[in-house]
Protein backbone atom coordinates (compact mmCIF):
# COMPACT_ATOMS: atom_id res chain seq x y z
CA UNK A 1 0.00 0.00 0.00
CA UNK A 2 1.51 3.27 -0.94
CA UNK A 3 1.59 6.27 1.77
CA UNK A 4 0.34 9.03 0.95
CA UNK A 5 3.59 11.11 0.55
CA UNK A 6 4.26 8.46 -2.24
CA UNK A 7 1.26 9.56 -4.45
CA UNK A 8 2.05 12.75 -4.48
CA UNK A 9 5.57 11.38 -6.20
CA UNK A 10 7.39 13.07 -3.44
CA UNK A 11 9.68 10.13 -2.83
CA UNK A 12 13.13 8.92 -4.83
CA UNK A 13 12.71 5.91 -6.54
CA UNK A 14 15.43 3.12 -6.09
CA UNK A 15 17.14 5.45 -3.54
CA UNK A 16 19.34 4.17 -0.09
CA UNK A 17 20.37 1.24 -1.82
CA UNK A 18 22.28 -1.08 0.53
CA UNK A 19 26.16 -0.02 1.31
CA UNK A 20 28.72 -1.97 -0.34
CA UNK A 21 31.09 -3.92 2.44
CA UNK A 22 34.03 -1.23 3.64
CA UNK A 23 37.45 -2.44 4.60
CA UNK A 24 38.25 -3.28 8.36
CA UNK A 25 37.77 -0.83 10.57
CA UNK A 26 37.47 -2.13 13.63
CA UNK A 27 35.92 -0.19 16.83
CA UNK A 28 35.16 -1.72 19.60
CA UNK A 29 31.84 -1.03 21.58
CA UNK A 30 32.09 -2.53 25.73
CA UNK A 31 28.50 -1.71 27.16
CA UNK A 32 26.88 -2.73 29.97
CA UNK A 33 24.55 -6.03 30.13
CA UNK A 34 21.82 -3.23 30.75
CA UNK A 35 21.04 -1.47 28.08
CA UNK A 36 17.93 0.20 29.44
CA UNK A 37 16.60 3.07 27.74
CA UNK A 38 15.98 5.21 30.81
CA UNK A 39 15.67 9.23 30.51
CA UNK A 40 18.80 11.08 31.37
CA UNK A 41 18.93 12.52 35.00
CA UNK A 42 18.62 16.42 34.78
CA UNK A 43 22.02 17.16 35.96
CA UNK A 44 23.19 14.76 32.55
CA UNK A 45 20.65 17.08 30.43
CA UNK A 46 22.12 20.20 31.32
CA UNK A 47 25.56 19.00 30.69
CA UNK A 48 25.16 17.26 27.54
CA UNK A 49 23.82 20.33 25.97
CA UNK A 50 26.79 22.34 26.97
CA UNK A 51 29.13 19.49 25.10
CA UNK A 52 27.13 20.26 22.20
CA UNK A 53 27.34 23.27 22.22
CA UNK A 54 31.38 22.85 22.80
CA UNK A 55 31.52 20.85 19.94
CA UNK A 56 29.60 22.88 17.54
CA UNK A 57 31.74 26.31 18.33
CA UNK A 58 34.68 24.01 17.05
CA UNK A 59 33.54 23.49 13.67
CA UNK A 60 34.32 25.91 10.98
CA UNK A 61 31.72 28.98 9.51
CA UNK A 62 29.55 27.61 6.88
CA UNK A 63 27.96 29.69 4.28
CA UNK A 64 26.32 28.22 1.08
CA UNK A 65 27.32 29.73 -2.46
CA UNK A 66 24.33 29.64 -3.56
CA UNK A 67 22.35 31.01 -0.81
CA UNK A 68 20.53 28.29 -0.16
CA UNK A 69 21.43 25.36 2.49
CA UNK A 70 20.78 21.61 1.96
CA UNK A 71 20.09 19.60 4.07
CA UNK A 72 19.56 16.14 4.90
CA UNK A 73 16.90 15.47 7.91
CA UNK A 74 17.07 11.36 8.41
CA UNK A 75 15.03 9.68 11.05
CA UNK A 76 14.90 6.08 12.70
CA UNK A 77 11.17 4.89 12.01
CA UNK A 78 11.04 1.66 13.52
CA UNK A 79 8.68 1.02 16.05
CA UNK A 80 10.38 1.99 19.21
CA UNK A 81 9.55 5.33 17.70
CA UNK A 82 5.73 5.29 17.77
CA UNK A 83 5.24 6.54 21.04
CA UNK A 84 7.17 9.72 19.95
CA UNK A 85 6.76 10.04 16.53
CA UNK A 86 3.94 12.60 17.04
CA UNK A 87 5.71 14.50 19.49
CA UNK A 88 9.00 14.39 17.05
CA UNK A 89 6.73 15.50 13.97
CA UNK A 90 5.63 18.68 15.25
CA UNK A 91 9.16 19.46 16.52
CA UNK A 92 10.85 19.07 13.59
CA UNK A 93 8.30 20.89 11.52
CA UNK A 94 8.48 23.88 13.69
CA UNK A 95 12.24 23.72 13.35
CA UNK A 96 12.15 23.84 9.43
CA UNK A 97 9.74 26.80 9.32
CA UNK A 98 11.63 28.96 11.11
CA UNK A 99 14.99 28.14 9.35
CA UNK A 100 13.52 28.38 6.34
CA UNK A 101 12.79 32.34 6.67
CA UNK A 102 16.45 32.35 8.17
CA UNK A 103 18.46 31.46 5.19
CA UNK A 104 16.74 29.89 2.86
CA UNK A 105 16.66 25.84 3.66
CA UNK A 106 16.02 23.17 1.35
CA UNK A 107 15.39 19.33 2.80
CA UNK A 108 15.89 16.15 1.60
CA UNK A 109 13.62 13.81 4.26
CA UNK A 110 15.04 10.00 4.45
CA UNK A 111 13.67 7.58 6.86
CA UNK A 112 14.21 4.15 7.09
CA UNK A 113 11.59 1.18 8.54
CA UNK A 114 11.15 -2.66 8.39
CA UNK A 115 13.54 -4.94 7.41
CA UNK A 116 14.41 -3.32 3.85
CA UNK A 117 12.89 0.10 3.31
CA UNK A 118 14.71 3.55 3.48
CA UNK A 119 13.75 6.23 1.51
CA UNK A 120 14.05 9.42 0.85
CA UNK A 121 12.05 12.81 -0.44
CA UNK A 122 13.02 14.81 -3.13
CA UNK A 123 14.49 18.11 -2.13
CA UNK A 124 11.77 19.47 -0.57
CA UNK A 125 11.73 23.83 -0.27
CA UNK A 126 8.83 24.59 1.71
CA UNK A 127 7.84 23.67 5.15
CA UNK A 128 4.04 22.37 3.78
CA UNK A 129 5.97 19.78 1.26
CA UNK A 130 7.89 18.71 4.42
CA UNK A 131 4.89 18.19 6.69
CA UNK A 132 3.39 16.40 4.11
CA UNK A 133 6.23 13.87 3.46
CA UNK A 134 6.41 13.42 6.96
CA UNK A 135 2.24 13.05 7.78
CA UNK A 136 2.75 10.03 5.31
CA UNK A 137 5.29 8.09 7.38
CA UNK A 138 4.30 5.64 9.83
CA UNK A 139 6.41 3.70 12.27
CA UNK A 140 6.91 0.07 11.33
CA UNK A 141 9.15 -2.36 13.34
CA UNK A 142 12.31 -3.60 12.18
CA UNK A 143 16.39 -3.00 12.58
CA UNK A 144 17.94 0.05 12.10
CA UNK A 145 19.78 1.04 9.10
CA UNK A 146 21.78 3.72 9.86
CA UNK A 147 24.71 2.50 6.84
CA UNK A 148 21.96 3.13 4.19
CA UNK A 149 21.04 6.92 5.29
CA UNK A 150 24.94 7.43 5.64
CA UNK A 151 25.74 5.99 2.11
CA UNK A 152 22.69 8.16 0.61
CA UNK A 153 24.16 10.84 2.48
CA UNK A 154 27.22 10.34 0.47
CA UNK A 155 25.44 9.94 -2.88
CA UNK A 156 23.62 12.88 -2.51
CA UNK A 157 27.17 15.29 -1.52
CA UNK A 158 29.15 13.66 -4.45
CA UNK A 159 26.46 15.33 -6.64
CA UNK A 160 25.74 18.20 -5.35
CA UNK A 161 26.74 20.22 -1.60
CA UNK A 162 25.07 18.95 1.10
CA UNK A 163 25.96 21.55 4.06
CA UNK A 164 24.60 18.87 6.63
CA UNK A 165 23.06 15.42 7.88
CA UNK A 166 20.65 15.38 11.12
CA UNK A 167 20.16 12.23 12.27
CA UNK A 168 17.66 11.29 15.16
CA UNK A 169 17.34 7.94 16.80
CA UNK A 170 17.22 6.02 19.76
CA UNK A 171 19.24 2.78 18.45
CA UNK A 172 21.97 0.95 16.60
CA UNK A 173 21.66 -2.33 15.53
CA UNK A 174 24.95 -2.39 12.85
CA UNK A 175 28.71 -3.09 12.55
CA UNK A 176 30.49 0.15 13.94
CA UNK A 177 33.05 -0.38 11.77
CA UNK A 178 31.29 0.25 8.63
CA UNK A 179 29.23 2.83 10.39
CA UNK A 180 32.44 4.61 11.00
CA UNK A 181 33.86 4.62 7.56
CA UNK A 182 31.19 6.23 5.98
CA UNK A 183 31.19 8.77 8.74
CA UNK A 184 34.67 9.52 7.63
CA UNK A 185 33.85 9.76 4.56
CA UNK A 186 30.85 12.08 4.73
CA UNK A 187 33.80 13.90 7.39
CA UNK A 188 36.43 14.20 4.03
CA UNK A 189 33.76 15.67 1.97
CA UNK A 190 32.49 18.36 4.99
CA UNK A 191 29.59 16.59 5.80
CA UNK A 192 29.45 17.20 9.48
CA UNK A 193 26.70 14.93 10.91
CA UNK A 194 24.37 15.86 14.02
CA UNK A 195 23.06 13.29 16.05
CA UNK A 196 20.14 13.57 18.50
CA UNK A 197 19.94 10.41 20.29
CA UNK A 198 16.70 9.38 22.22
CA UNK A 199 16.58 7.22 24.91
CA UNK A 200 19.91 5.57 27.04
CA UNK A 201 21.07 2.83 25.21
CA UNK A 202 24.81 2.99 25.62
CA UNK A 203 25.48 0.62 22.71
CA UNK A 204 23.84 3.28 20.94
CA UNK A 205 25.31 6.50 22.02
CA UNK A 206 28.97 5.55 21.82
CA UNK A 207 28.42 4.35 18.06
CA UNK A 208 26.33 8.19 17.70
CA UNK A 209 29.46 9.86 19.36
CA UNK A 210 31.72 7.96 16.99
CA UNK A 211 30.06 8.74 13.82
CA UNK A 212 29.36 12.54 14.65
CA UNK A 213 33.26 13.06 15.52
CA UNK A 214 34.30 11.24 12.24
CA UNK A 215 32.18 13.32 10.73
CA UNK A 216 33.06 16.52 12.19
CA UNK A 217 29.21 16.89 13.36
CA UNK A 218 28.35 16.76 17.41
CA UNK A 219 25.93 14.54 19.31
CA UNK A 220 23.53 15.50 22.02
CA UNK A 221 21.25 13.11 23.32
CA UNK A 222 17.93 14.02 24.48
CA UNK A 223 14.65 12.76 25.87
CA UNK A 224 10.89 14.30 26.52
CA UNK A 225 12.14 16.55 29.53
CA UNK A 226 14.05 18.12 27.03
CA UNK A 227 12.19 18.94 23.96
CA UNK A 228 12.16 22.40 24.08
CA UNK A 229 16.06 22.65 24.10
CA UNK A 230 15.78 19.92 21.16
CA UNK A 231 14.19 22.41 19.14
CA UNK A 232 15.92 25.16 19.27
CA UNK A 233 19.28 23.16 18.81
CA UNK A 234 17.74 21.47 15.40
CA UNK A 235 16.60 25.33 14.84
CA UNK A 236 19.81 26.66 15.30
CA UNK A 237 22.24 24.29 13.17
CA UNK A 238 19.48 24.13 10.65
CA UNK A 239 19.77 27.71 10.75
CA UNK A 240 23.96 27.49 10.72
CA UNK A 241 23.15 25.25 7.52
CA UNK A 242 21.12 27.53 5.56
CA UNK A 243 22.99 30.96 5.87
CA UNK A 244 26.56 30.27 8.26
CA UNK A 245 26.69 32.57 11.21
CA UNK A 246 24.86 35.74 10.48
CA UNK A 247 21.17 33.59 10.14
CA UNK A 248 22.58 31.74 13.40
CA UNK A 249 22.62 35.09 15.51
CA UNK A 250 19.75 36.17 13.95
CA UNK A 251 17.78 32.74 14.54
CA UNK A 252 19.08 33.15 18.67
CA UNK A 253 18.18 36.68 19.32
CA UNK A 254 14.76 35.80 18.42
CA UNK A 255 14.59 32.58 20.16
CA UNK A 256 16.50 32.99 23.00
CA UNK A 257 17.42 29.87 25.26
CA UNK A 258 20.41 27.05 23.81
CA UNK A 259 19.71 28.23 20.58
CA UNK A 260 20.92 31.88 21.71
CA UNK A 261 23.52 30.32 23.46
CA UNK A 262 24.92 28.14 20.15
CA UNK A 263 24.83 31.37 18.06
CA UNK A 264 27.11 33.04 21.33
CA UNK A 265 29.53 30.10 20.79
CA UNK A 266 30.25 30.30 17.21
CA UNK A 267 30.28 33.82 17.15
CA UNK A 268 33.13 33.67 19.68
CA UNK A 269 35.38 31.35 17.72
CA UNK A 270 35.13 33.41 14.65
CA UNK A 271 38.73 34.59 13.83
Amino acid sequence: MLIAAERRSEWLPGCCRQPKAVGTLYIKIMAKDDERRDQLPADRKSSAVEAFLREVRAMPAVRPASGRGRLIFALDATASREATWDRACRLQGEMFETAAGLGGLDVQLVFYRGFDECKASRWLDTAAALHRAMRGVSCVGGETQIGRVLAHALKEARGEKVNALVFVGDAMEEKVDALSRLAGELGLLGVPVFIFHEGGDQTAGLAFRQIAKLSGGAYCPFDAASADQLRQLLGAVAAYAAGGRGALALYGRRVGGAALLLAGAVDGAKT
